[in-house]
């Protein structure tokens, strides 16, 4: 596949003012770079970005939590306070695409970089705020980290185990998902600009607004039932079986949604009875009933190897998995296939956007810069001055 086909980069030309810090804001604007797109990546004189200083560090001392989510973008120190260096921000923003910024509501506005000061300077600017709960509503003024997003969405009450209690997700799905919500809000943006002939336009992009639309699952319990969602491990709340269970060897993964699969499931088990039981007739009581049916199901996989498990059920077309670890996963032959990690020029491998267009995957293979590099560039000094 042809990895670095101009064609395949559907932002190239487009000029992006990237003002975010640590992850939500970074992690979009990476996005970007990846499909073209000239990032430059504004940071406090000295100290820059938060997150270089986040560990882990790679043999250099780099943070490569950093160099994940800042590859592809150029580097420049300036202190908005300063007025030469707010000046020769304007500058830039009157040739620039698109702002990204992820202050808390109200810093911009005191800082003299908020959307109604910068689109005087270039009515057809795209800018996006990214925050915890947006820019409006009593929650704006907070601060919101991503398991603050996640334990006020109704997240975490779904997510764990009733033996537990809520649990946050293993990942920061608030700041992530937030951040390709605002990359998808600005290509649509951009899209509109350029077909549609719009003016500037402001994205308020909220964390909590994220994870909420995307619970589709315990919203459609919530409408049919009218009562919130509750802890089910790792079973589906409505279809069964769909859950993890105990192999000899580890945890298998079995996910039946419909009748016919179920009945598939119990021809591979060869136990007809628990197709014909009318506890388990359909999905309905079978969630009924589920602890009985995860019993006798386990009664079947704890005598037998996760392998052995997926290759039964696999060839009976019943959906099953083993749960890999992280190092699994990136180092399957799958991953391999789809690139999902690219070998550049930093120490670790960069990880790009995975959306392939016309069978190519449009990325950078540009390390996270160095803070101030590219200051020269756009008329910038290491001071800040």
């Amino acid at each position: 596949m042809n990895m670095q086909n101009p064609a395949s980069k559907p932002l190239k030309g487009i000029r992006v003012l990237d003002l975010s810090r640590v992850l939500a804001g970074p992690h979009c604007t990476a996005m970007l770079a990846d499909l073209g797109a000239e990032v430059i990546k504004f940071e406090v004189p000295g100290h820059g970005d938060d997150s270089r200083h986040l560990g882990p560090f790679d043999k250099n001392g780099e943070s490569v939590y950093f160099g994940l989510i800042n590859r592809g973008k150029r580097s420049v120190e300036l202190d908005f306070k300063a007025p030469a260096d707010l000046q020769r921000f304007h500058a830039l923003v009157a040739d620039a695409d698109v702002v990204v910024e992820n202050f808390r509501p109200g810093v911009t506005q005191r800082l003299g970089i908020d959307f109604d000061s910068l689109k005087a300077l270039n009515p057809r600017l795209i800018y996006a705020s990214i925050s915890g709960f947006g820019q409006s509503g009593p929650l704006s003024s907070r601060p919101a980290y991503d398991i603050v997003a996640q334990a006020m969405s109704g997240l975490m009450s779904v997510t764990g185990f009733p033996q537990t209690g809520p649990t946050r997700s293993g990942e920061a799905l608030g700041d992530l998902c937030a951040g390709v919500y605002a990359a998808w809000a600005i290509s649509s943006a951009l899209f509109a600009r350029e077909f549609q002939g719009a003016a500037a336009q402001y994205l308020d992009v909220a964390m909590f607004d994220v994870l909420v639309s995307l619970q589709m699952t315990g919203l459609s319990n919530l409408f049919a039932q009218g009562r919130a969602p509750g802890l089910v491990g790792n079973r589906h709340p409505v279809s069964t079986p769909f859950d993890t269970y105990r192999a000899a060897d580890g945890l298998v993964v079995i996910a039946v949604a419909s009748d016919k699969l179920f009945r598939r499931l119990c021809q591979s088990m060869e136990c007809q009875a628990l197709a014909d039981d009318p506890r388990f007739v359909d999905d309905s009581s079978r969630t009924a009933n589920e602890a009985s049916l995860k019993a006798q199901i386990e009664a079947w996989t704890c005598t037998r190897g996760v392998e052995q498990i997926c290759s039964l059920l696999l060839d009976a077309g019943v959906p099953a998995s083993p749960v890999w670890n992280l190092a699994q996963a990136t180092g399957s032959e799958q991953a391999h296939v789809r690139q999902l990690l690219v070998e550049g020029c930093a120490q670790s491998p960069l990880v790009p956007q995975p959306v392939f267009f016309n069978g190519s995957k449009p990325h950078t293979a540009s390390p996270a810069p160095r803070l101030g590099e590219a200051n020269a560039l756009y008329g910038l000094s290491h001071t800040g001055e």
